[in-house]
């Protein structure tokens, strides 16, 4: 299957410095890919340049098969772009803003505004329809930056932390979406600093650290690590009793749920074979994941090669 996404070489320097140098990646279609990476790795300068905002130094780009470098036009016809933050339009209403951006894509009239009901009722902003953008909440202003990338339907979607601002229903809600989306054969791209978020939708993941893609077997050696597991049971005693008789080190730390113990498994299936064990004994297992989400471990492996996740599950929120 031809990607819907694909980069290579891509590269872009601002003066002498270089951001983003010799970025590749390939997303899909129906793949929701997250692009993590440090504060300042060149994540921003990359995603602009895929979405045709920013020309590369060197490399080439393609969205949906069109060249987006030679042909900019063609590939903006079948991406959707939300950036980090909205620009608004300060004396349109949400509904107004809407059906500029259906004109811009040449819908106008009634199917205009069927389109932009949908949206609204999509994104869950139909209260707040003639309510003037300017006026909105960050997150407020993130639901109706995604109603934008929507509007023409595109079959690529790029997303620069598309949950900020989002309260956790919202949260929620936007997860379901870009999940319907992908169903149906977009392929999305996604930035976020809530990895854990990104760890239940996302099917596939690049790195980026420096301005570099980190090679796609580097990253997968990160994800299936050794990681922590966080084990909480009704019977504190027994549990510490099972542990210690089957030489499984652990911590411990209360939490709003209760004293939760924290073990380390060398892999998923060391980690399945001490939970069987525990069980076998007796032992009224009530909780067994991860500490914290496999995206979030292995960012933390990448970025600071030699470091691991903190004991305190709660240290890498």
């Amino acid at each position: 299957m031809e990607p819907a996404i694909e980069a290579v070489g891509l590269s872009r320097s601002f003066g002498e410095i270089p951001v983003v140098h010799n970025a590749t990646l390939s997303v899909a279609p129906g793949e929701i890919t997250a692009l993590v990476g440090p504060n300042g790795s060149g994540k921003t300068t990359l995603m602009l340049m895929l979405a045709t905002l920013l020309r590369p130094d060197r490399g080439t780009v393609r969205i949906a098969g069109r060249d987006a470098i030679e042909d900019p036009l063609a590939a903006r016809t079948a991406l959707g772009w939300m950036p980090d933050a909205l620009g608004v339009w300060p004396t349109l209403t949400v509904r107004e803003t809407l059906l500029a951006v259906c004109g811009m894509y040449g819908l106008r009239g009634a199917p205009a505004a069927g389109r932009t009901d949908e949206l609204l009722a999509q994104t869950e902003l139909v209260e707040l329809a003639g309510q003037r953008s300017n006026t909105l909440s960050r997150g407020q202003k993130q639901r109706l930056s995604l109603a934008r990338a929507l509007v023409h339907r595109p079959r690529v979607l790029l997303l620069d932390e598309p949950a900020s601002g989002l309260d956790p229903e919202a949260r929620l809600t936007q997860r379901r979406m870009l999940t319907e989306l992908a169903a149906e054969g977009v392929a999305i791209l996604v930035t976020s600093h809530v990895l854990d978020e990104l760890d239940e939708i996302s099917t596939g993941v690049v790195f980026l650290r420096k301005g570099l893609t980190t090679a796609p077997e580097a990253v997968d050696a990160a994800l299936q690590r050794g990681s922590r597991w966080r084990v909480r049971s009704l019977d504190e005693r027994a549990l510490e009793t099972e542990l210690a008789r089957l030489g499984i080190p652990a911590t411990s730390r209360a939490s709003l749920s209760g004293t939760v113990h924290l073990i380390d498994a060398a892999d998923e299936k060391a980690a399945t074979a001490a939970l069987s064990a525990l069980v076998s004994a007796g032992v009224p297992v009530v909780e067994f994941a991860p500490a914290s989400s496999t995206l979030e471990q292995a960012f933390v492996r990448l970025s600071h090669p030699g470091t691991e996740i903190a004991a305190d599950p709660e240290a890498t929120r």
